[in-house]
């Protein structure tokens, strides 16, 4: 039930209301008995007086008190239309009904909204001056490049602002395409215009079918590579025709430079594909990947991207441990050895002959975090524990080398079975295959078997043999096969498999797999699990071997040689951002002595786009070597410059550059969304008008009631001021009994 007391309105239930009268009867009979009682008449009189208010305020608040204001409007009623003003409604595809086109043109959706407005149909509505019509538009597309990358469609603010300033609203009316990417759901908006009883019509622009076109939606490159070396750059076309497409796709740098491939898109998906590119000078190089319209596109300006990507003479530092001189050790020294781009090391465990001497070899493994944390990568031969090879805090410096400072870690088992000893080692996580115990010394083959790529190694950097992607196959046809490979069971979950056994499956877990990939921490992991690389070299000498070797030493190193300093290394994710992106830092920092940095803060300097610099502290990892972290939004594209160093020390600090790409939240040529602006005016009690049916939405906004004044509730029974208002006078009660004497 309800009633009020002036703007004090009440809505109890029944029972409470019941309930909460007798307490207040029962409270001011003993209100009355203690004031009889009490000698001094006066002061009880007041305490008395406070008991019972107190005891009203808590009673009152379970009957739900709200004080009600209403706003009686001091204008005519006043009817708003909205028009949706953002880039997509540039879109060409929008049908003008026969009301104001005889032939149903077709325009842009912003034309169409325009001649929509410009309709004597509105003029109704103000007719002998039964309303007043408001029109304005929203989300606008900027004219300052800064701001266009982050620029959207909002459809709730809009409708909330329209609230917040008018108090007359009889009706609303939204036209727009239905897309939206920034701000709260449009549906929240219209529950609002429920609550306010204020009807919600949309008029929908823009067909529901996408835009014949073929869109170039992403291109992930690389931030850096390797003069002389191959890289694989990523990217994404979308095809919205109804047919399939031949087209090429080039590559071309400022040079002139370029490199094509021809690619098939299929009708209404989107396509991943890669192509490769050789970088063939230092510094920064701008590239550029597009492909020619196809008949019928509508859209050509998305069939092209630029990208920067810098190249650099890389000296990548490599440690490999060996017990026995095999073939497969013998080449891999060979082929890395002679590789200008790599510094090697070379450790050989003879079990006879003791350690292997000559100028790549040590003479033991590296007894200090120091000394390890110089190698980039590591290739673990037929080595384990015991025997004069490895020890268990030996492996635990591996592991933590390759989790806390991004170093990567190559497995190559071998007939001894020595690495089954390092599944009681802190390396047994980071093997990325299950072994199977049984056959320690491995698989022998009595002919040639070929290994087989999955579909992640024919896209692989790792495994692209061939000059080109239409090569590569060809390439791993022809290869040698093996006569041996390791007892492996399955791919543990987590990894990528690389390339199988042709000819041999594993029980119920399929295909051996035989070059496997996985992360660990911030570094990476493959396991090889065969010995017969070496003989990729028959017909063709060193050419798909050391291509073979070099890429995996590369693709290790990639993230740990993103940004070094000679103290300090600094490598991001992700490494090519958007705007509304987090971008997660990590610095390794050393000493001195070239330890991991124990004692120290480190700081980056950050320099945006527009040149204003902040200085963020990273935060020090205890659990890791030297392991700093930190996080940073992007919030407009180009190109940040990052500058990291260690704190109150005189070493140079690591600079480096993060390309944060352009990518439009707004886009022409996408299809219309009418199903957002149904839902919307169907929760606001409105309902979504076909533009055929203008003159009937019309008529309906005339046939609406008056708007009913603006009622304003403030619910007093969960304000603050309240409970606050009622704490106080308790304590007053409380000191004045107190001072009274009574306890």
């Amino acid at each position: 039930m309800n009633f009020h007391l002036y703007n004090l309105h009440f809505s109890p239930t029944l029972p409470i209301l019941i309930i909460g009268a007798v307490a207040a009867l029962l409270i001011g009979i003993l209100c009355v008995k203690s004031y009889r009682r009490s000698p001094n008449k006066r002061r009880s009189a007041i305490l008395e007086s406070l008991r019972f208010i107190i005891a009203l305020l808590v009673i009152a608040l379970l009957w739900q008190p709200e004080w009600l204001t209403v706003i009686h409007p001091t204008t005519k009623p006043r009817i708003a239309v909205i028009w949706d003003d953002s880039k997509s409604m540039e879109t060409t595809d929008a049908q003008l009904p026969q009301l104001f086109s005889p032939n149903k043109e077709i325009t842009t959706r912003k034309e169409f909204t325009q001649r929509l407005l410009a309709s004597n149909l509105w003029s109704a509505l103000s007719a002998e001056g039964k309303n007043e019509l408001v029109t304005r538009s929203f989300s606008s597309h900027p004219t300052d490049p800064a701001l266009k990358a982050s620029a959207g469609s909002d459809l709730s603010t809009p409708l909330d602002e329209l609230l917040e300033k008018e108090s007359n609203l009889r009706a609303a009316v939204v036209i727009s395409d239905g897309d939206w990417n920034l701000g709260q759901p449009p549906v929240s908006a219209a529950q609002k215009f429920l609550l306010r009883k204020i009807p919600l019509f949309t008029i929908p622009t823009g067909s529901e079918t996408r835009l014949p076109d073929l869109d170039l939606l992403t291109v992930n490159a690389p931030t850096y590579g390797i003069v002389g070396e191959n890289l694989q750059i990523p990217f994404t076309i979308r095809s919205s025709l109804n047919r399939e497409v031949k087209t090429t796709i080039r590559l071309r740098d400022e040079a002139g430079r370029e490199r094509t491939k021809a690619i098939t898109l299929p009708p209404n998906k989107t396509t991943y594909d890669t192509i490769l590119w050789r970088l063939e000078k230092e510094g920064s190089s701008t590239l550029e990947l597009s492909f020619p319209p196809s008949q019928g596109e509508l859209v050509p300006l998305n069939n092209s991207r630029k990208f920067t990507i810098s190249g650099k003479p890389e000296k990548i530092r490599v440690l490999v441990v060996e017990s026995l001189p095999r073939w497969e050790y013998r080449f891999l020294r060979n082929a890395l050895s002679r590789d200008p781009g790599v510094e090697l090391s070379c450790l050989l465990f003879h079990p006879q002959l003791g350690i292997g001497g000559g100028p790549d070899y040590l003479e033991k493994f590296p007894d200090k975090i120091e000394d390890l944390s110089k190698y980039d990568v590591i290739f673990l031969g037929d080595v384990g524990i015991g025997n004069d090879q490895l020890t268990k805090e030996q492996c635990t410096m591996i592991r933590g080398l390759v989790e806390n400072q991004a170093s990567g870690l190559v497995f190559l088992p071998g007939s001894q079975g020595n690495q089954f000893s390092l599944l009681d080692t802190d390396l047994a996580d980071l093997i990325p295959v299950h072994l199977d115990s049984s056959k320690k010394t491995g698989i022998v083959e009595t002919n040639a078997s070929p290994l087989a790529l999955t579909s992640d190694g024919a896209s692989s950097l790792l495994t692209m043999l061939g000059d080109t992607e239409e090569d590569n196959p060809i390439v791993w046809r022809s290869l040698p096969g093996f006569y041996w490979h390791a007892p492996i069971e399955r791919a543990k979950a987590g990894t990528t498999v690389l390339a199988v056994h042709a000819n041999r499956s594993s029980g119920n877990y399929g295909r051996i797999p035989l070059i496997v990939t996985k992360t660990a921490g911030s570094g990476k992991i493959l396991h090889m699990g065969i010995d017969s690389a070496w003989r990729w070299r028959r017909g063709v000498e060193d050419k798909y071997h050391y291509r073979f070797w070099g890429q995996v030493a590369r693709w290790m190193s990639y993230q740990r040689n993103m940004a070094a300093g000679q103290r300090i290394r600094l490598f991001y994710t992700p490494e090519r951002p958007s705007p509304g992106d987090t971008v997660t830092l990590h610095a390794n920092a050393f000493d001195k002595n070239g330890a991991p940095l124990q004692e120290g803060k480190v700081a980056l300097l950050l320099t945006a786009p527009s040149g204003t610099a902040r200085t963020l502290d990273l935060g020090k990892d205890d659990n890791a070597w030297g392991s700093f972290t930190g996080r940073f939004a992007i919030d407009a594209p180009g190109s940040w410059k990052l500058s990291a160093s260690i704190v109150d020390d005189e070493s140079k600090p690591v600079e480096t550059t993060l390309l944060a790409q352009s990518i439009d939240l707004e886009k022409t040529g996408q299809p219309s969304r009418p199903d957002v602006l149904e839902e919307m005016s169907r929760i606001a009690r409105g309902r979504m008008i076909q533009p055929e049916s203008l003159p009937d939405l019309i008529k309906e906004i005339n046939a609406l009631p008056e708007p009913r004044p603006l009622e304003n509730r403030i619910p007093l029974w969960h304000h603050w001021l309240t409970i606050t208002s009622i704490i106080i006078l308790l304590a007053i009660f409380w000191i004045a009994r107190k001072l009274n004497g009574q306890f």
